[in-house]
Order: structure tokens, then C-alpha cells, then sequence
């Protein structure tokens, strides 16, 4: 099937051609980094995990997201979601790819990695953080990729493929709660010390993913003679709705119990966030933003006629995408290191090349996605599913 990846109109190699260039722009700009060290970036003292983790904490959320509609599609033979299902796990597999590049290029000495492996400390959040991540990019690889085959050949999946879709299941959110326990097992950091830090970062994910795919849906419905089905993003778009009242749910949940309880160690996160501290405040018109769109796009997938008009739901979805992505990135990173125990404001913005290094990952990522999406795309429209 990877013949489909080596043939194709010129926009789709003129989308590889510029994909490849800003993966080829970050990576010189990484070796950069390599040769000087992490002080070309914002991180110091107080900020040690920065722009590059945030990246990494949203899209094991998009990556987890996958579990949407490969639960509903194996376990509850919803069998409208087997024109999309590969789409989702193809996503997944872009999504971990990024998540294990921004870990490598957070850390100063990406050598260092098989410590990791060589000395094993399973009392380690990170120890299992590894193990997840690896694991469920191994079984969306296989199992897409198996799945997608046998459809192409008009086949049943072979028997041993099943237990590892089930046990992709209960995984996928598996990857994100341990995310979630690298930040609320910190008792030093106030606004990460939260007993629902996973279920925020699981609600999130059920929103900002499917609505990723929802978006891509669209896209291979426009540009190629694939139709993932309007009934398939309608459910996609119920699951979005759900998922993002909850989310916005959980965060007033938050607020309350900060305020109300006046935890002065809470509170301070929070205001230097929305209201700023000691007149530093860079990320106050970032997170109004991000909260008031994402209260209004929940408010506004309620709507049937929203929903179900592909132009406001491509716009909703746009929105809670970008809205998730500053509340999960911006601010639950920057968020948990200001003040820092001392109480000490110290702002953290990313520089230029960690902009730009951040973009190559991205490339990299989109670039994987395009090619598997090109190869899922080709055999469906093969058999003319």
C-alpha cells in the first residue's frame, strides 16, 4: 500500500515539497540548539518546562482522542464509524510522533533519553509516560495499517489483530492520564495540584480531537473523491459538544473551589493568569480569550442548526481547537511555574527558535499525516467504500 505515498497530484507534492522545507528549517535551527544549549530558548530557573511540553501535553490529548471512534466502531459494531475509524488512528499515530519529537528537543542532551531505558525507576511517572506513549503508537500502527490492508484485499482482520484493538481501548486514555499525574503529582505547584487534573485533560481531549478530525474529515471530502459520510461528523460533532460543555464544566468547577476555599497559593495562579501579578500580565487577554471562546463554543455546539450546518461546525471547531490549545498550552504551562513557591513572578514567553523548532515538529507531524492519509484515502477509494 505505501506505492499510494509515491503517487499524487502536484498539490499534494508541493504540500510534501513545503512540509519538508519547514522540517528542514527547524532542524537546522535544532542543531543550533544541540551545539548551544536550552539558553537560546525562554526556559530558566523558574519555567523549566516551556513551549515544547506544551505542545507535547495537547497532542497526547489529540492522540488519545483516537479512542472516539475506535471504541464505538469495535466494541459497539457502530459500523458508520469504519470510514473514519483509520483517519483517527492515523491521526493518533502523527500526534504520539510529535508528542516523542518535542521531548527530544526539550531536553538539552537528547542522548540522555536511554537513561531512561538503562536505568528504569518505575516509581517514575516519566518511567510510564514512555512506556504509554511507545506502546500505543506501536498498536495504531499496527492495527491501522493491518485493518486498512485487509479491507484493501476484501478480507476479515486476522484473529490476533482483535486483542490489540481492544487493548487500544482502555489505553488511549491511559497516555493522557499519566500526563495529567506528571503535573498533579507536583505538591510544589498549586494550580496543577488538583485531584481532577486527568478528567480536565481527558474532557479536552474528547473535544479538541474529534474536532481535529472533524476538520479533516472535511478536508479529504473537498480535495479528494473520498467522503468520510455526513453522518459520521455528525456524531463526531455530538461527541465534540458533550465533551467541550464538560470541559468548560470541569474549569468552573476549578475556579469555585479556588475562590471559594481563598487558598492564597491556588488563588495567585489564577490571578496572575486572568488578572496578572506584580504588573507582569502577558497571558491575561491570551486566557479570556481562550475561556470566553470556549464557553461560547460550547454554548453554540448545543445547537442542532450549528451542528449540522458543516460551515458553522467547521468554524465552532476551529475555535474550540485554538481555545483548548491556549488553555492546555499556554496556560496550564506557564500557569502552574508563575508565581513559582517563592511566590516570585518571573514571565516566560518562547523565543524565536523555539517557534521555529516547534514548527518543524509540526511539519514533521503533518508531513506523516499527509502521507498515511494519502495511502488511506487511495484504498478507500479503491474499494469505494
Amino acid at each position: 500500500m505505501l506505492e499510494n505515498a509515491l503517487t499524487g497530484s502536484k498539490r499534494y507534492y508541493t504540500l510534501l515539497g513545503i512540509l519538508g522545507g519547514l522540517v528542514l528549517l527547524g532542524f537546522l535551527v535544532y542543531l543550533r540548539q544541540l551545539q548551544f544549549g536550552l539558553g537560546i530558548t525562554g526556559m530558566g530557573r523558574d519555567v523549566s518546562w516551556g513551549f515544547y511540553i506544551a505542545q507535547f501535553t495537547y497532542l497526547v490529548g489529540v492522540a488519545a482522542s483516537a479512542v472516539m471512534v475506535v471504541l464505538p466502531y469495535y466494541l459497539h459494531n457502530y459500523k458508520a464509524f469504519g470510514r473514519v475509524t483509520i483517519l483517527g488512528e492515523f491521526l493518533a499515530v502523527a500526534a504520539v510522533t510529535m508528542c516523542i519529537l518535542f521531548i527530544v528537543v526539550d531536553l538539552g542532551r537528547p542522548d540522555r533519553i536511554l537513561n531512561v531505558l538503562k536505568y528504569p525507576t518505575p516509581n517514575s511517572v516519566l518511567f510510564w509516560d514512555m512506556i504509554v506513549l511507545n506502546v500505543y503508537l506501536f498498536l495504531n500502527i499496527v492495527i491501522g495499517w493491518v485493518v486498512l490492508e485487509s479491507e484493501r484485499n476484501e478480507v476479515a482482520p486476522p484473529k490476533w489483530v482483535k486483542p490489540l484493538i481492544y487493548l487500544s481501548i482502555p489505553w488511549a486514555p491511559s497516555i493522557h492520564t499519566v500526563t495529567a499525574f506528571l503535573y498533579a503529582g507536583l505538591p510544589g505547584r498549586g494550580y496543577w495540584l488538583t485531584a481532577i487534573m486527568a478528567p480536565r485533560f481527558l474532557s479536552s481531549a474528547f473535544a479538541a480531537g474529534p474536532a481535529l478530525l472533524i476538520l479533516l474529515a472535511l478536508f479529504v471530502r473537498k480535495y479528494t473523491k473520498f467522503d468520510p459520510g455526513r453522518e459520521q461528523i455528525q456524531t463526531l460533532a455530538k461527541i465534540v459538544t458533550y465533551a467541550i460543555l464538560v470541559n468548560v464544566f470541569f474549569f468552573f468547577c476549578e475556579v469555585f473551589t479556588v475562590f471559594y476555599s481563598q487558598i492564597p497559593d491556588h488563588m495567585l495562579h489564577f490571578q496572575y493568569l486572568f488578572y496578572g501579578l506584580d504588573g507582569k500580565a502577558r497571558l491575561v487577554p491570551w486566557m479570556w480569550f481562550s475561556i470566553v471562546g470556549m464557553t461560547i463554543a460550547a454554548i453554540m455546539m448545543v445547537f442542532p442548526k450549528i451542528r449540522q450546518n458543516e460551515t458553522t461546525l467547521a468554524l465552532t471547531c476551529g475555535l474550540i481547537i485554538i481555545t483548548t490549545y491556549i488553555d492546555k498550552g499556554l496556560g496550564l504551562m506557564t500557569g502552574g511555574f508563575v508565581p513559582n513557591p517563592l511566590e516570585k513572578v518571573t514571565e516566560y514567553w518562547p523565543t524565536a527558535p523555539e517557534a521555529i523548532i516547534t514548527l518543524g515538529v509540526w511539519a514533521m507531524g503533518f508531513l506523516i499525516l499527509t502521507i498515511l492519509y494519502k495511502v488511506a484515502v487511495s484504498v478507500k477509494e479503491e474499494i469505494k467504500e
